[in-house]
């Protein structure tokens, strides 16, 4: 099987000066913007700048990643602004995770698209390039209405109902547009990917230039899938109306029946080889993110903020099983696990395989040393002083080989996901099960099963397989896959708004004590790190209040802001 995952390149090609969030001057330099359409390279220029505004998490939230804004990490900077999104000081005048850019983003794909429609290459119809200029050409449009759906879409799950611009708009009009409900924003989202992938390529090799960098049919087709998910869980599907599951099964369904995408059973982060995902950011050689994330003695004294890291839970761990598939649990008394061969010793080894490519913990193996966080260990400090306040270090994402050692510095390229097979799989097994209510059920339209799906995903991580019969343990099951499969690459934070469980998952954040004897045994306690607030408003985001100052018809604020 040939790879068909896309990467996308983040090469920002004009500076665009804003001066409100739907209004941006389109010139750059000397380029007018009849200049830039008269000529095919400077037009593809403007659909890569589309491209540019792809969300990503190496750190959105002042350095932290989102995960450290639920109940997966903790930011080691106490002062950090993400802080304010558990703390109850979060507001919209304190936004803090203000997406709201992406609406430049959006105009610049509805000026291409505008534009578009007038580009004339007819002059060059003997340069030797013009037969593959018009096949691009062709394939533009469908580009930029993909990456435009997936920018309304993170704004819906951000804000629910949204302005939806579909045409580049005055300063007077964007600031009198007027809200279009969450439920016409998917359906327009899923109109447009529909539309796309009956006209992009699977692969663009074989297409002009054998490009990798653009979007395909398959990524159409994941837009679509995510939209409707999100458009059946809970949050926007009290009811539970089981036809908005049956929807959403379908469209993951109809991805996995394509067969352009497979597992992988190897790393993902950073793998721009694999062959599970389906759309790659790929950024440029850098060290911040280590440099802010590794364990402090191996930056070398190069990270002169303290703990500016993101610190995985004792939460997250203990959602990881061991490699037989028992749960094991870190109580205020040490651990619990009924595997038989769980060591409370060494709690960390034999468990999922998943654990350690997302967390670094006590007694692992890391650049040729042992992580010891156990008291009086070498990576045992304060946390004002760099060290970890639960006990835990990032993993995921980490290129290990970086090292900031004086005239041995290594830098890495960091290639984020944003979107691969298996969240395809348990959209699937996650929409079977809520429209059927049972994880067993099959029909001529969907012949695979929930469980079927959710073990494909567990039998790739090395895990054994489960058969559950009932649908709310399978459920709590599935959930449970969802965090551990996706950790650290933005699901989390939005997967407990969407099932509507934050109450109960995101006010006590837990973190490990580990004490070493003079014989050299470990005692290990959970501890409760810190307690957070949580609202019921904090499901959708605040609309940000200086834009409600400025367009009036962006009220009511959500609800509770």
């Amino acid at each position: 099987m040939k790879v068909r995952h896309i990467i996308l390149v983040c090469s920002s090609i004009l500076a665009l000066a804003s001066c409100n969030y739907l209004d941006y001057d389109e010139t750059s330099g000397l380029n007018t913007r009849e200049d830039i359409y008269k000529y095919f390279e400077k037009t593809k220029q403007m659909l890569t700048h589309v491209y540019t505004y792809m969300p990503q998490d190496f750190g959105t939230i002042g350095g932290a990643m989102r995960d450290a804004a639920c109940d997966d990490a903790e930011y080691g900077a106490t002062g950090g602004i993400i802080q304010d999104m558990t703390n109850g000081n979060w507001s919209s005048i304190k936004t803090r995770d203000d997406s709201w850019t992406l609406y430049e983003g959006i105009r610049a794909a509805n000026e291409f698209l505008q534009s578009l429609q007038d580009v004339d290459l007819s002059r060059y119809e003997y340069n030797p390039n013009y037969d593959n200029w018009m096949k691009q050409l062709a394939l533009f449009p469908y580009e930029a209405r993909v990456l435009r759906a997936d920018y309304f879409f993170e704004l819906a799950r951000r804000y629910g109902d949204i302005a939806m611009p579909l045409a580049t708009l005055t300063t007077e009009e964007a600031n009198t547009i007027g809200k279009t409900s969450f439920e016409e924003v998917i359906s327009f989202i899923v109109s447009e990917c529909e539309d796309a992938a009956k006209n992009l390529p699977a692969t663009y090799v074989g297409q002009p230039n054998n490009e990798t960098g653009r979007i395909t049919k398959g990524f159409a087709m994941a837009v679509k899938s995510k939209a409707l998910l999100y458009a059946a869980s809970k949050l926007h599907n009290p009811s539970n109306n089981t036809a908005k599951w049956e929807a959403s099964a379908k469209a993951a369904y109809d991805i996995i029946k394509t067969n352009l995408y497979q597992l992988d059973p190897n790393e993902k982060a950073n793998n721009n080889t694999s062959p599970e995902v389906i759309l790659f950011r790929m950024n440029g050689n850098s060290a911040v993110f280590e440099r802010n994330n590794f364990p402090i003695r191996f930056t070398e004294g190069t990270r002169t903020t303290p703990a500016t890291a993101t610190f995985p839970s004792q939460n997250l761990v203990d959602a990881f099983q061991t490699i037989n598939g028992y749960s094991v649990t870190l109580t205020d008394t040490g651990w619990e696990c009924e595997d038989p061969e769980f060591n409370p010793q060494n709690p960390y080894a034999n468990r999922d395989p998943r654990f350690a490519r997302t967390v670094l913990a006590n007694g692992m193996e890391f650049k040729s040393s042992e992580i010891a966080v156990y008291k009086g260990g070498t990576d045992y400090t304060s946390v004002s002083e760099g060290g970890s306040p639960t006990g835990y270090f990032l993993r995921k994402y980490i290129q290990e080989s970086t090292s900031f050692e004086p005239d041995k510095t290594v830098t890495n390229k960091h290639h984020w996901i944003i979107y691969r097979y298996a969240e395809t799989l348990l959209t699937y097994a996650e929409s079977m099960v809520m429209a059927f209510n049972n994880p067993k059920y099959t029909n001529a339209d969907f012949p695979q099963s929930a469980e079927w799906a959710l073990n494909e995903v567990r039998k790739n991580a090395g895990m054994p397989t489960v058969s559950i019969t009932d649908p709310t343990e399978f459920t709590k099951a599935l959930q449970n896959e969802w965090r551990v499969e996706f950790a650290f690459e933005d699901h989390r934070f939005w997967d407990v708004r969407r099932w509507q469980i934050a109450e109960n998952t995101q006010k006590e954040l837990y973190g490990v004590n580990i004490e070493r004897a003079a014989d050299g045994k470990l005692d290990f306690q959970r501890v409760l790190y810190k307690s957070r607030t949580w609202h019921q408003r904090m499901y959708l985001y605040p609309i940000p209040q200086n834009e409600l100052f400025k367009n009036k018809n962006l009220n009511p604020q959500n609800t509770g802001w």
